[in-house]
Parts: structure tokens; C-alpha cells; sequence
């Protein structure tokens, strides 16, 4: 293969905002590197809710990013530019991206990689990535919660969720998750879950308050949006925040606005991908200092559901459309995963 070429999943559109375009493994020029950058080949990388997005063309990347899907990576180092001292060639680094995560290469930022710990493989890092940089970022710095406090978790069983458990376990946090069945449930308990929801079966908002003998909780991580809104405001404690990650629920509502002002409460918007370059560097110095040793001393660790090599994308993004996954689902370029 031309050496200016690599391989990448290439999403290849119908022409209708909304469909489920197809995706091919085709060949797209290899990223040129910018200044302050490093090339990565990728050995790894996870599928995340985002990608069911853009290739639907519903969330498109933001400007200057790569078009290719994938919003993290795991490999090692094969070129820098002539202005980068930090990294050696084949150092194991992982990191996010606003986009570019399903090519063979990848440009990056040198501030924005991870080192890969000697315990974690590629895969297991591809796994990490996303989810744990998420996790930390949203419950560390967005709601600040501490040591003692109780944290509602929703999709307990997704890949953020099981994170974001272990990140709230190790900090003294106690946690609620929510979760469609008794299995995941039980998985989350393993984590160092508190209690378990079954959100289809019981009313969250009711058990919450319940589990927490009326108190309600601290903080809140949710991925549902509008259709919650309201009983998340009737179950935060005074000074309770709010951090919204996702919108699987809906982007418009109507809610009473009393609670957050006798209750002093914060509503938190928060995503990663269209960070700055400052932030997403500050970002990933915060992470290797603070989630970096619990991840070598496999405190924490990436929960892994499925493998799929690369050219077996749209079988793992029906995987994880159906929603029976638990953890992560990966995409390797590994003969054998």
C-alpha cells in the first residue's frame, strides 16, 4: 500500500440525513502532522454511542476535525513532528480525539496522550479511553463529588457507567445505578455499585428516594436528558448538581424553575469533543496523574463485553445498537484481537 495511504472505516452516505449509512473499510490518505503533533498507528479502538450518530449524520465532527469516526484510540508512536521532544517511537500511548479513532493512523496532539500502563493491552486501553477520560472528567471536575456522597449513575451497564462506578468506589463515593435488567444490575453490584434500579420495572425517582430515606442524592450523571429533567430536580439534595451527557431522552422540556433556586442547584452541560486543544491537554495531564496509578495498580480496569476486528464494524455497532452489551465493545486491527 502507498505509503501517503492507510486503511480507515469510511462511512458511505445515502444521500438522507437520518439513515443508516453503510460503512466499508477503504483506503483515505494518512493524516499529515501538524505542528506539536504525533502520529499514531492504532492497534485499537472502542465504538461508542457517538459513532451510531455520525454515521447517521446526526452529529457531525467539529471543525478541523477528521471526518473518519472514532473518538478514542489506543497504539504506539511511529512519527512526531520536528517540534516534539515528549515521546519515543513505539512508546504505547491511548488518548480521545474529536475524531479519527477508526483509522489505521492517527494525528494527535503530544499533549493529549496517555501512556499505556504495562498492565493494560491494547484492547484493554482502547476500552479505557472514552469512557474513563468521561467518567473523571464529569464526576471529578463538572459535579466535584466527594468522598461520602451519593451519585445517581444512569445506564449503569454502559461502558461511562461502569467507570464511573468504579472512579465513585474508589473515592468514597456511594452510588445508585440504573440499569434494564436484573443482570446488569447484579454487574454493577460487583463494581462497587450501592443499590441497583431496574428502571424498567420500578419508578427511579421514587426508589431513589427510597434507598436514600428521603434525603435524595448529590450529583447526578445522565445521559437521558429532557424526559428526566424534572424528577432529577425533585430528588437532588440543596446544592445538588446536575451534569448532562447525553440527550437520549430528548433536547426540549418544560420544568419548574423553583427547585433550583431554593434548592441552589446547578444543571452542569458537559462534553469532550469539542473541547479546545488547551483543555483536552489539561485534561489528559489530570487523568495520567489521578487515574493513571489506579489503573497500574488495577484498581480500576476497562469492563470488556465484545472484540470485533476491524472489518467486522457493522456487526459491532448492531451489538451495540441492541443494547445487550455491558462495558465496552472494541474494534481491533490485531489478527486475533
Amino acid at each position: 500500500m502507498n505509503e501517503d495511504m492507510m486503511q480507515a472505516v469510511v462511512i458511505r452516505e445515502s444521500g438522507k440525513r437520518g439513515d443508516w449509512n453503510s460503512l466499508i473499510l477503504d483506503e483515505i490518505p494518512r493524516p499529515t502532522l501538524q505542528a506539536g503533533e504525533v502520529l499514531v498507528q492504532v492497534e485499537a479502538c472502542s465504538v461508542n454511542r457517538a459513532d451510531l450518530l455520525q454515521r447517521r449524520g446526526l452529529y457531525p465532527p467539529p471543525p478541523g476535525a477528521s471526518s473518519v469516526m472514532g473518538l478514542d484510540f489506543a497504539g504506539f508512536v511511529v512519527q512526531k513532528s520536528s517540534d516534539v521532544e515528549a515521546w519515543g517511537l513505539s512508546d504505547r500511548v491511548f488518548g480521545i480525539v474529536a475524531g479519527g479513532g477508526y483509522g489505521r493512523y492517527v494525528a494527535v496532539p503530544h499533549d493529549h496522550l496517555v501512556s499505556i500502563p504495562e498492565n493494560l493491552s491494547f484492547v484493554e486501553a482502547a476500552a479505557t479511553a472514552e469512557v474513563f477520560f468521561t467518567a473523571f472528567h464529569n464526576l471529578f471536575r463538572e459535579a466535584a463529588v466527594r468522598a461520602d456522597e451519593t451519585l445517581l449513575i444512569h445506564g449503569g451497564g454502559s461502558g461511562v457507567g461502569t467507570a464511573a462506578i468504579q472512579l465513585a468506589r474508589e473515592a468514597g463515593v456511594q452510588t445508585i445505578i440504573t440499569a434494564g435488567d436484573s443482570e446488569k444490575i447484579a454487574k454493577c453490584l460487583d463494581l462497587g455499585a450501592s443499590y441497583g434500579i431496574n428502571y424498567k420495572e420500578e419508578d427511579f425517582a421514587a426508589r431513589t428516594m427510597e434507598l436514600t430515606g428521603g434525603k435524595g442524592v448529590d450529583a447526578i450523571l445522565d445521559w437521558i436528558g429532557a424526559s428526566y429533567l424534572a424528577r432529577h430536580l425533585d430528588i437532588l439534595k440543596s446544592r445538588g448538581r446536575l451534569v448532562i451527557i447525553g440527550l437520549m431522552g430528548g433536547n426540549k422540556c418544560e420544568i419548574p424553575l423553583a427547585p433550583l433556586l431554593t434548592k441552589r442547584l446547578r444543571i452542569i452541560g458537559s462534553v469532550l469533543r469539542s473541547q479546545s486543544r488547551e483543555e483536552k491537554a489539561a485534561l489528559a495531564q489530570d487523568f495520567a496523574e489521578h487515574v493513571g496509578p489506579l489503573l497500574k495498580s488495577g484498581r480500576v480496569c476497562p469492563i470488556i463485553d465484545k472484540i470485533y476486528p476491524i472489518h467486522e464494524v457493522e456487526r459491532a455497532h448492531q451489538y451495540l445498537r441492541e443494547g445487550k452489551h455491558f462495558g465496552k465493545v472494541v474494534l481491533t486491527w490485531q489478527t486475533g484481537g
